[in-house]
């Protein structure tokens, strides 16, 4: 018999939100295979239901993050779909890089909504039922490590990610509910597809990764899936970049 803890989902449910596309969406296929029964959130249902065709036993829940109401309609979606909830990953988030001398304050209200309001309030609404045993996985970035210019606003929801991470491990492990977060680097998703239309933009975030490559959804999932693994058990309030090497800089 193996006594070391494995790495798969079975018997779990996963509610994974911003799964229409780009990382949310690679973390439920993965956990999906993984697997788990996924409850797949976000705006758009079309985008969803896309997303959605080569999962496993799945929900699909339509909300807006920014609705007060939808932290609890996601909790109860989830345990009327399938009677628990054992992991809860935030991926739901918004980029607006503008100049700090430029960028209007509703940007930055906007940002801190999505990328760190709304992580708290899900979480809140399904610390019950994450109880006991449970694992909570925010998507960070490296913008939570290092700054980059014209992204204030983006840097400082990230780096409220990262303590609000390092706190909810510190209240919740003695509850035996486990908290930590990825750090992606630059990744190919929709959200910074218009980026990478520029060669100058590619080829200079290429020369800044010591890997030498960007990012793909593919080197983020795989993370998501071990954290909330029993892989991970007794991994509590960190933070893993996935970022080939640029924070190491």
């Amino acid at each position: 018999m193996n006594r070391f803890p494995g790495f798969t989902l079975d018997g779990k449910v996963a509610v994974i939100t911003g799964a229409s596309s780009g990382i949310g969406a690679g973390i439920a296929q993965a956990m999906s295979d993984a697997g788990a029964r996924v409850v797949v959130t976000g705006r758009d249902e079309e985008r969803l239901r896309v997303c959605s065709d080569s999962l496993g036993e799945h929900h699909i829940v339509i909300a807006d993050l920014e609705d007060d109401d939808a932290p609890r309609r996601i909790v109860a979606e989830t345990i009327d779909a399938f009677g628990a909830l054992n992991v809860l990953v935030h991926s739901a988030g918004v980029f607006w890089p503008s100049p700090f001398a430029e960028a209007p304050l509703e940007e930055f209200d906007q940002q801190f909504r999505v990328n760190v309001r709304a992580p708290y309030a899900v979480t809140q609404a399904a610390l019950p039922h994450l109880q006991p045993y449970g694992a909570v996985v925010f998507v960070s970035s490296i913008a939570g490590y290092v700054g980059f210019p014209n992204s204030t606003a983006y840097c400082g929801t990230k780096g409220a990610v990262e303590l609000m991470t390092k706190s909810l491990a510190l209240e919740l492990a003695p509850v035996g509910v486990r908290v930590n977060a990825i750090a992606p680097g630059n990744v190919r998703t929709p959200m910074n597809a218009s980026f990478f239309e520029s060669e100058k933009y590619e080829r200079a975030m290429i020369e800044r990764t010591p890997f030498g490559r960007v990012g793909v959804v593919e080197d983020i999932a795989p993370v998501a899936v071990f954290l909330a693994s029993d892989a991970a058990r007794y991994i509590h309030g960190e933070s893993i970049l996935v970022d080939g090497g640029w924070a190491a800089q």
